[in-house]
């Protein structure tokens, strides 16, 4: 049997949120349910709807982890504290350690928590110590293979969660209460047309700088975000990218169309 890829995610830090409030304070702020048992993907937004972190949640009885970006997780703690209120919860960080096993294909493996965005992406793991065979740069480079956008696509507060396919992803909940944001978030949902998604280009060479634009002839199309040779994520407009001639610094790219992205509809 072919063994995983094990990796650490230096990059990811824990959070722990418990208390008899923890499960429903976060149910009031974050885009996903949180269920009991499972590792669910959400994002915590703005009041605009504007995604500030995401999140892989996952908990069980009155503690819940929160897996954030690391060089985010004082400033995840800083917000969630404006909510807290009477709520009784505690928030505070966590030693634990983030893993990432990925890079085979059984249909589970007992005590890790399946990726919830998309199977290929394999499992994560919230403990101290694992023997790792594999770096964070091999876990990026499967998750850009797979055309899945990350933290550093998004940034903070300058894009929505639908345009970094959180709506794809597993990562927003439509039929839930209320959360912030979720006015913006439901009404680009209901509007069926979403105009600009975050999706893999291909491309001959080293990757553009963040910000290149991508253009379709002489109209802007997009703009590059993270990548690596011959591949980087780029937020594009949907409209202009359908049999277009694209090009990032006069080089020709292409769009990689991950099979797990719906082709947009025809404008009517």
């Amino acid at each position: 049997m072919t063994k995983p890829s094990i990796a650490l995610l230096s990059s990811r830090a824990v959070i722990v949120a418990s208390g008899p409030d923890a499960a429903s304070f976060l149910n009031g702020l974050l885009t996903q349910t949180v269920e009991p048992g499972e590792l669910r993907f959400a994002g915590l937004l703005t009041p605009q709807g504007r995604l500030l972190h995401d999140l892989f949640v996952a908990a069980a009885g009155e503690t819940v982890l929160l897996d954030v970006a690391a060089e985010h997780r004082d400033a995840v703690l800083a917000r969630l504290a404006l909510y807290k209120l009477r709520a009784k919860v505690e928030l505070k960080a966590s030693d634990l350690k983030v893993y990432a096993l990925f890079g085979f294909e059984p249909d589970a493996i007992d005590g890790y928590p399946a990726d919830p965005r998309l199977p290929a992406l394999g499992w994560r793991f919230y403990g101290d110590t694992l023997n790792t065979n594999a770096t964070e740069d091999d876990y990026d480079a499967h998750r850009l293979a797979l055309g899945v956008p990350g933290p550093a696509d998004w940034g903070t507060d300058r894009t929505y969660p639908i345009e970094a396919n959180f709506d794809l992803l597993n990562g927003i909940d439509f039929k839930k209460g209320c959360f912030v944001g979720q006015e913006t978030t439901s009404r680009m949902k209901r509007r069926g047309t979403i105009k600009n998604r975050m999706l893999p280009i291909a491309f001959d060479g080293p990757a553009p700088a963040v910000g290149t634009e991508v253009l379709a002839g002489e109209l802007r199309a997009g703009e590059v975000l993270s990548g690596r040779d011959g591949r980087a994520m780029a937020l594009l407009r949907l409209d202009r990218i359908d049999g277009a001639d694209l090009t990032v610094d006069g080089r020709a790219v292409t769009v990689d169309w991950p099979d797990w992205v719906p082709a947009p509809e025809p404008a009517s």
